[in-house]
């Protein structure tokens, strides 16, 4: 019995997934990997501002590398809720690129979180 069960929620995992399509299963696994990465490279930025004063160029890789994310992300979707959340974690990023550029070592980085914990709530909903 357990057994039929299974393979019953194999058999509708699989026929919804051609009903959904593959593209969009697809994009959704993407998006969710590049929130992950996007959450990587925050915790990084986090790390490099805790430690700025002893390598400044940590809090720029942070931030290149989150800016490689969100950009690889916005040419792989046509949703709303994360284009929405793209353009406020790009705007937190280019203010705390404008802080650093401005010799702030130890930008406030909230903003950046916040929108990353959002795009991640996005991707996952």
């Amino acid at each position: 019995m357990r057994s039929r069960r299974i393979a019953l929620a194999v058999v509708t995992a699989v026929a919804l997934t051609g009903a959904v399509g593959c593209g969009a299963v697809d994009k959704a696994l993407d998006c969710v990997k590049t929130a992950d990465a996007i959450a990587t490279s925050v915790d990084r930025l986090s790390q490099a501002v805790g430690t700025a004063s002893e390598d400044p160029t940590q809090l720029t890789e942070a931030l290149n590398d989150i800016d490689k994310e969100l950009g690889n992300l916005k040419d792989t979707t046509d949703n709303a809720d994360i284009s929405k959340a793209v353009d406020d974690l790009s705007k937190g990023v280019e203010n705390v690129r404008t802080s650093v550029e401005n010799g702030d070592a130890t930008p406030d980085i909230k903003p950046v979180t916040d929108a990353a914990t959002e795009l991640g709530k996005v991707c996952t909903s």
